[in-house]
């Protein structure tokens, strides 16, 4: 990656240490006499800033440094992912954070991420060859990502129950403090979405009871079985 001056100099410069971080390649992790900071570049660094910047005046989320042409810099929270040790309560936690989240009102949220465009979005993955072949193939049974997308198109749901999602709600996406509280982080796919978006996602990576408790805490007594599975087909493209 190479940043503006200023911002290497914020950063630190070259008394900082760079190594990368492994939220994704786009980011890196920056510790100097300046602190620790976490720097994102590319597309998704600038489609991130705006929504971080519009779910601040709703929930917590990383504090931007600063941000300029492609590149935004965040500042370290200081709180523990939950998929490193996660603590015993961790399914708690995120059935709260989302609850949260997903209780923000939908009129207020300038990012339209319905199914139309996460179709659409997979479509050109796929036309690109960015979806993992083996791993579709694995999880659905020998299929290619060309007919898991067909088969998207087909048993399409006849209608959205739109809310705010985070659109990646996984373990790793959300920091906890001692006391419970959450901060959302790696948000360029935040937007209005049919709940299920991140109610399939973070039930693909929590395990019992951490999953019971998830619901529980999102305050989800049955769960559509039948939208759950399309949800996770749909990431798996994504």
């Amino acid at each position: 990656m190479r940043f503006p001056e200023n911002i290497f100099d914020l950063v630190g410069g070259e008394d900082a240490i760079w190594s990368d971080d492994h939220s994704g390649p786009e980011t890196l992790r920056v510790t100097g006499p300046n602190g620790e900071f976490f720097i994102k570049q590319g597309p998704l660094a600038v489609t991130e800033h705006g929504r971080l910047r519009w779910l601040k005046r709703w929930a917590n989320v990383p504090d931007v440094v600063a941000f300029e042409g492609n590149v935004l810099v965040l500042a370290e929270a200081g709180w523990r992912s939950l998929d490193r040790k996660p603590p015993p309560e961790a399914g708690t936690i995120m059935g709260r954070a989302l609850r949260a989240l997903h209780a923000i009102p939908v009129e207020e949220c300038p990012f339209d991420e319905r199914l139309d465009v996460k179709l659409d979005r997979a479509a050109e993955r796929v036309r690109a060859g960015l979806v993992d072949r083996a791993a579709v193939a694995a999880r659905h049974a020998g299929l290619t990502p060309e007919q898991v997308y067909d088969k998207l198109l087909l048993e399409r749901p006849a209608d959205e129950d739109p809310v705010v999602t985070h659109g990646d709600f996984t373990p790793a996406n959300v920091l906890a403090s001692y006391s419970g509280e959450a901060i959302f982080v790696d948000l360029g796919e935040l937007g209005v979405a049919d709940r299920y978006m991140d109610l399939a996602v973070a039930l693909l990576h929590l395990s019992e009871p951490a999953a019971a408790d998830f619901l529980a805490a999102y305050g989800l007594d049955e769960v559509d079985e039948a939208k759950l599975a399309y949800y996770q087909s749909l990431h798996s493209l994504l």
